[in-house]
């Protein structure tokens, strides 16, 4: 399958804020609890407490740091500002995006709350595991699969990494179980078997059509010669002696 398969829009919006922000996202990933509120207020000044605040609830919408931790929807910055009772947080996100902090604190809190790197250790293998089992049971889109592990990601406090990269990994992915299924499907299937197949591709004498369009193509009215055709059809299928693994 192509590497590349996901939309602009979706490259677009990987790992940034969405234009509106829910009452329940808000809720979820913004509310600071007693632990967060302790631990932010061991930091000096309100620029401090308001960006490391950003910075960690960002870390757990999106599960990355921004470039600029302040480039925020205000929502969130009048959420996060009101439980820390700053009452003038515009001046705080001038001062925090200029300090070395906003570094630190990145470092801090994959430290204290567990955030790890993609590349780290079994991260790749359990992912890839929970895409597989999706890929053989189901048939989403890759883009599909792209958000499902964009979701697990987050949900694993794995920190996304570059999109290409997790492109990449999906696509290898899709094809290594495709790859499983065809062989699946041509175990056991006798020579006899593969010939009968192999004719289905041959066309029809005085059509443009092989056999296997016009298997391929069902009833379109409901009558009798249609019930015939279909149930002709359903007898031809079957005689290939071929059956599902």
């Amino acid at each position: 399958m192509p590497v590349s398969f996901l939309s602009t829009t979706q490259r677009e919006r990987y790992g940034r804020y969405p234009d509106t922000l829910s009452s329940e996202e808000l809720a979820r990933y913004f509310h600071l609890d007693d632990d967060d509120r302790e631990w932010i207020a061991t930091k000096r000044r309100d620029s401090s407490r308001l960006g490391y605040a950003l910075q960690l609830t960002t870390a757990r919408f999106l599960g990355t740091f921004l470039e600029d931790p302040t480039a925020v929807p205000s929502p969130v910055l009048h959420t996060l500002s009101s439980q820390l009772g700053i009452a003038d947080p515009s001046d705080c996100v001038i001062d925090y995006r200029t300090t070395r902090q906003r570094w630190q604190h990145t470092s801090e809190i994959r430290t204290r709350y567990g955030y790890r790197e993609f590349t780290g250790t079994g991260v790749q293998f359990r992912l890839g595991r929970w895409l597989c089992a999706l890929c053989w049971t189901g048939t989403d889109r890759p883009s599909a699969l792209f958000d499902y592990a964009n979701g697990w990601l987050v949900g694993h406090k794995v920190l996304l990494p570059g999109v290409t990269l997790l492109e990449r990994f999906i696509a290898e992915i899709r094809s290594r179980m495709e790859s499983r299924l065809w062989r699946l499907l041509v175990h056991g299937v006798t020579p006899e078997q593969r010939q009968r197949l192999d004719d289905l591709l041959k066309l029809v004498e005085g059509s443009r059509q092989s056999w296997l369009d016009r298997l391929r193509k069902g009833p379109v009215r409901v009558s009798a010669p249609a019930l015939v055709a279909a149930l002709l059809r359903i007898e031809t299928v079957r005689g290939l002696g071929i059956k599902l693994p």
